[in-house]
């Protein structure tokens, strides 16, 4: 069966154990339809980038399902239809990461940055620039015209 990765993010006035009792609710609607729940994650009661509903929080919840297609559509039908839920995102993945994920990890679990292992310096310019190479003809043409444009500034000068 296809896997996903479900977050849903539920209202801020509302208990954590009415949180799990809506992912309870949800696990039975995935079993029903012939999926499993393999893992779940209550990231907890987290900022919002942007007002929702004129809630500020949200508790975030992720759910690994191994489920039909038809599951996913119910699951997503209900959780429209549901008041305390405010967003939810579903996505199809190839496989499960290994362990928790990167929002489940204590910031010290996380190690340092990984952006440093590819971080790249930026270009301050110390570098010579190219030039294109020019030929013999050139300067021998630039000389004739450069010679014109002196004189030719030297007659209206006098």
């Amino acid at each position: 069966m296809p896997l996903y990765e479900h977050v849903f993010i539920a209202r801020q006035d509302i208990s954590s154990a009415q949180v799990d009792g809506l992912v309870e609710t949800f696990t039975g609607l995935i079993e029903a339809d012939g999926g499993k729940i393999v893992n779940t994650e209550y990231w907890g009661l987290k900022n919002l980038a942007y007002r929702i509903k004129k809630n500020r929080k949200g508790h975030y919840v992720m759910m690994n399902i191994d489920g039909p297609s038809a599951g996913i559509n119910e699951l997503e039908r209900n959780e429209r239809i549901h008041e305390d839920v405010l967003r939810y995102l579903t996505l199809r993945v190839d496989e499960f990461e290994e362990g928790p994920s990167i929002m489940a990890r204590g910031r010290k679990e996380r190690s340092g940055r990984d952006r440093d292992d590819n971080y790249r310096a930026p270009d301050t310019g110390d570098k010579p620039e190219a030039k294109p190479a020019a030929s013999a003809e050139a300067p021998a043409a630039e000389a004739p015209a450069a010679a014109e444009e002196s004189a030719a500034v030297e007659e209206t000068v006098k």
